[in-house]
C-alpha cells in the first residue's frame, strides 16, 4: 500500500474542540492516518497531494442512500452508486432496505455487504427493515440482521406500522442498543397526496399532504420513547412543527436524533410549479417557512445530519403526469456542493459545524468509526476545492440516475482527491480506474 502525503491543506476536524480548523499536512501509511502536523517532511512518500487553498476533511458519511440493488439494477447498482459517491467525496454510505427483495434477513444483509466489498470503491453499510417485507405487520429478524452486520433497523413504512408493533420493536431493540430509524409519515393523512398541501398544490390542482402527516408520527413516537427510551432517529424531516417537536424532545433528554435532505434545504414546494416532476420527492418539498425552519434547526443543533436521500429513477418514470411520477432525486454527487453553497458560502454554518453534519454526526448515529480525521484512524479522507464556481451537469454523473432538479445550477465546492482505506481513488476530480 502506497504512502500518501497531503500538503498544506485546511484540515477540518469537528471533534477537535481546541483546533477544529488548521493548516497542516496529513501523512498516510498502511491505510491509516500516521501523522497530522505542519510542515511534515517525508521524502520517500509515494504520492504527494498539493492541498494548498483546499479543505481536507474526513470523507463524507451519507446515512441515507437507495442503492436499488438487489432488484432494480436498471436504476442503480452498488458499483455505480459507490463511484458516484466517490466523485461526491462520500467515503461511507448506508443503504436503505427497500430493495427487491427487501433487506429483512441476515442473508440479504450479507449479500449487500459482500457485494459492497467486491464491487464498491467506498465503504458500503446497510440497514435492515424493521418488519418483514416492509409490510408493517410482523417484526423481521432484527437480531440476526444485527449479527450479520446491519448498522441500523429502519421503519421505512412507519405509516403502516401500528403503535403497538413499534413499542414492541423499541423494547426489543433496547435490549441490545440497536438504533432505529424511521420515515415519519401517516398513511391515512397522506392518502393520495403527491406534494405539499398549500398554495402551490392548490394552484396546480394536485392533492397535498399536510404538515401533520409527519409531525403526528413524530409526536406519537416521542410518547413511546418516554416509556421505552431507545436510540431513535427521524430521517428526512421537513416541517417547522417537526423541528420544534424534536428540539423539545432533545431538551427533555430523550435519545433522539434527526436529519434533513439537501433538497429540502435548497428548495421549497414552488419548485413543483409547471408540474416539474424532477422536484417530486417523498416526503414532499414544503413551504418556504418550513425550509427556513430546517435551516434554523441546523444552526441550533436540532438537526444532526444532512443526507442526500439518493433515489435514482429511470427518466421515463419522471416524464409522466405529476401524480404518476416516481418520487426521488439523485444526490450523491451533488450533496457536498449544494450544501456548501447553501450553508457555508451564505455563512449559515461554520466549517466545523458544517462538516460535523456530514461526517462525525452521521457516523456516530449509525455506530460507525468513519467520519473522523485523527491520528491512528482509518484514512478515509476527502480534499475539497471550494474556490471555483461550477455548474452541475447531470450528463456527467457516474450514477445511472439523471433525475435532478439541480441540472445547470451554479455551485461551489467539489472533491478534488478522495482516499478510502489509504487508497487514492479520485485524483484531480477524476476516478482512478
Amino acid at each position: 500500500m502506497k504512502t500518501i502525503l497531503i500538503k498544506n491543506g485546511h484540515v477540518v476536524n469537528p471533534l477537535n474542540r481546541r483546533d477544529p480548523v488548521r493548516v497542516a499536512d496529513v501523512f498516510i501509511r498502511d491505510g491509516k492516518i500516521s501523522k497530522i502536523a505542519a510542515n511534515l517532511d517525508r521524502p520517500s512518500t509515494d504520492i504527494i497531494v498539493n492541498a494548498r487553498g483546499k479543505i481536507v476533511s474526513a470523507g463524507l458519511v451519507d446515512m441515507h442512500v437507495h442503492l436499488r440493488e438487489p432488484g432494480r439494477e436498471d436504476k442503480e447498482t452498488i458499483r455505480t452508486a459507490t463511484r458516484a459517491a466517490a466523485i461526491g467525496g462520500v467515503t461511507t454510505l448506508l443503504g436503505m432496505p427497500n430493495t427487491s427483495p427487501v433487506i429483512d434477513n441476515q442473508t440479504a444483509v450479507k449479500f449487500v455487504l459482500e457485494k459492497g466489498r467486491r464491487e464498491g470503491i467506498v465503504n458500503v453499510l446497510t440497514a435492515g427493515s424493521l418488519t418483514k417485507k416492509m409490510e408493517g405487520e410482523e417484526l423481521a429478524e432484527i437480531w440476526e440482521m444485527r449479527e450479520a452486520g446491519a448498522s441500523m433497523i429502519i421503519d421505512d413504512c412507519a405509516e403502516t406500522s401500528g403503535m403497538g408493533l413499534r413499542r414492541l420493536a423499541l423494547k426489543y431493540c433496547q435490549t441490545f442498543g440497536m438504533p432505529i430509524l424511521t420515515h415519519p409519515e401517516d398513511a391515512d393523512l397522506k392518502a393520495d397526496a403527491v406534494m405539499n398541501e398549500g398554495w402551490t398544490s392548490t394552484r396546480l390542482g394536485l392533492v397535498g399532504s399536510p404538515d401533520s402527516t409527519e409531525s403526528l408520527v413524530i409526536a406519537r413516537t416521542l410518547e413511546l420513547l418516554r416509556e421505552v427510551p431507545t436510540p431513535y432517529h427521524f430521517t428526512h424531516i421537513t416541517t417547522a412543527r417537526s423541528v420544534k417537536l424534536i428540539r423539545e424532545a432533545k431538551k427533555e433528554g430523550l435519545p433522539v436524533s434527526c436529519d434533513c435532505t439537501i433538497h429540502h434545504i435548497c428548495l421549497n414546494d414552488e419548485a413543483c410549479l409547471n408540474y416539474n416532476t424532477l422536484a417530486k420527492v417523498d416526503p414532499p418539498l414544503r413551504s418556504e417557512d418550513d425550509r427556513l425552519a430546517l435551516i434554523e434547526g441546523l444552526k441550533d443543533g436540532t438537526i444532526d445530519a444532512i443526507i442526500s436521500d439518493h433515489a435514482p429513477h429511470l427518466l421515463v418514470e419522471k416524464f409522466v403526469p405529476f401524480a404518476e411520477a416516481a418520487s426521488g432525486i439523485v444526490g450523491l454527487e451533488t450533496l457536498f456542493p449544494l450544501a456548501f453553497t447553501e450553508l457555508v458560502v451564505k455563512k449559515i454554518l461554520t466549517l466545523p459545524e458544517f462538516f460535523a453534519k456530514l461526517t462525525s454526526n452521521p457516523a456516530e448515529i449509525i455506530r460507525s468509526n468513519a467520519g473522523q480525521i485523527e491520528e491512528g484512524g482509518i484514512a478515509d479522507i476527502a480534499v475539497f476545492d471550494t474556490q471555483k464556481e461550477w455548474k452541475i451537469d447531470k450528463n456527467n454523473f457516474k450514477s445511472k440516475g439523471r433525475n435532478t432538479p439541480f441540472d445547470g445550477k451554479k455551485v461551489f465546492g467539489r472533491a478534488a482527491e478522495v482516499i478510502v482505506g489509504g487508497e487514492l481513488i479520485v485524483q484531480k476530480g477524476e476516478l482512478l480506474e
